[in-house]
């Protein structure tokens, strides 16, 4: 059944369209932290559908309100007053820390950023952007032309001048040899520097850990850092939270926190976990730039009822059982075992990461050098071992991305690391 599937997928969808495994697997359905395949195999989701089943699958509160919700109405778009939207933006602008803040609903966080570009662009005139090194913001036209992974830029082509700044990667290039505030200092000369040879730009887009990039992130405060440089110039600052947010880092609800000295991001996009499965992106803005748009404008799909329900019960479930503090907990467990397993593995040169949002980089042992291959090693024994992850990485894909839904328990997280040591160490 799974083969003629793949083959009916082969047959009607682009060729890029990527599959993990060599032998691909259909989910079928899912319960808390484990999925099931068509072929009855039990897995333990230590990826969730890429950081987007946020909570739990099959969440109870949140199958409940899109049944209600299903039940009554689906979608009006927003040309209709929507309480769901106006509700949930209500709840997100709250938790958001901007003062006076506005929220525009998006299906996706590709289509969140490529608002966030258009807003910040039309606020400031100006068509250029700044960007980090080895960072993700979707595949549309304008968020591939802010990407700065090669893997993941098909094109060159773009409506923005895109410039590219040093600092998301911790360990790697230039600087990784300072200390890490003598690594802030020589980015922000960097950005200076930068700064010195361009008009103005609109804004700085980045994520606070890279996720795509292999969950990366630099020293605390670099962001505030930059932004002390930035809003002298007037220069934006577009935190893409589409992975970080709703507490997965664990230290904080936002990963702009982390660099918050100098307040809160002049613009927010997020995505994923919020409709822990269910399509949800945004943007959170001031209400100077957010209203700064002089044509009509309207959303189709972003802020329909059904997915509204889905958000506002899951954000509900999300602050009331406390997640952040239990992915803080768990997740600090979790990467401690498995940087006591990955001292005894010669591939493994670095794993980071903060609350469940951990990365395992694999180079050829004895060497810098990613090793792409080894990546795909212990994905496939992962698998076979009962435990879905992820990969990712600037550097050839050799990085393991290990993202479970934030109800993980102990006993789970154990589990997960057992399968992952047992798939390290058979390299």
């Amino acid at each position: 059944m799974t083969h003629d599937l793949l083959g009916r997928h082969r047959a009607v969808l682009p060729d890029w369209l990527a599959l993990y495994y060599e032998d691909p697997i259909e989910i079928t359905h899912g319960e808390g932290r484990y999925v099931w395949d068509a072929a009855g195999n039990r897995y333990l989701d230590f990826f969730g559908g890429i950081l987007t089943t946020m909570t739990a699958h099959a969440l109870p509160e949140v199958s409940k309100a899109v049944g209600e919700q299903a039940g009554r109405l689906l979608h009006s778009s927003t040309l209709y007053l929507n309480r769901p939207m106006v509700e949930l933006a209500e709840r997100v602008a709250q938790v958001s820390g901007i003062p006076d803040a506005r929220v525009f609903f998006t299906t996706s966080g590709t289509e969140a950023n490529d608002t966030a570009l258009l807003l910040a662009t039309t606020y400031r005139r100006s068509n250029t952007v700044l960007a980090m090194r080895n960072s993700y913001h979707g595949r549309s036209f304008s968020a591939v032309g802010v990407t700065g992974n090669r893997g993941w830029s098909p094109t060159s082509l773009s409506p923005l001048q895109t410039l590219y700044v040093h600092g998301g990667v911790r360990t790697r290039g230039p600087y990784a040899h300072l200390t890490d505030r003598e690594f802030v200092a020589a980015c922000v000369d960097d950005l200076t520097d930068l700064l010195g040879h361009t008009r103005p730009p609109a804004a700085l887009i980045a994520e606070p850990v890279q996720g795509v990039g292999g969950f990366t992130s630099p020293p605390d405060g670099l962001y505030a850092a930059f932004r002390d440089v930035l809003h002298e110039r007037g220069v934006l600052w577009i935190a893409d939270e589409v992975q970080t947010g709703w507490g997965r880092t664990g230290d904080h609800f936002w990963g702009w926190q982390a660099h918050g000295r100098s307040g809160p991001p002049d613009i927010v996009t997020f995505a994923k976990g919020l409709g822990n499965g269910m399509s949800i992106g945004g943007v959170i803005a001031r209400a100077e730039i957010m209203n700064c748009l002089d044509a009509n404008s309207i959303s189709t799909f972003g802020g329909t009822q059904v997915t509204m329900a889905a958000g506002l019960a899951n954000l509900t479930y999300l602050l009331e059982h406390d997640l952040q503090g239990n992915a803080r907990r768990v997740g600090g467990l979790l990467i401690e075992r498995l940087r006591a397993v990955a001292a005894g593995v010669p591939h493994v040169r670095e794993v980071r990461g903060r609350g469940l949002m951990i990365g395992i980089e694999l180079t050829r042992p004895g060497t810098d050098e990613a090793d792409p291959r080894a990546a795909s090693a212990v994905l496939e024994e992962a698998r076979a071992g009962g435990l879905l992850i992820g990969k990712g990485g600037g550097h050839d894909t050799s990085a393991l991305r290990i993202a479970p839904p934030l109800t993980l328990t102990v006993a789970e997280a154990e589990e997960g690391a057992a399968v992952l040591e047992r798939a390290l160490r058979g390299l």
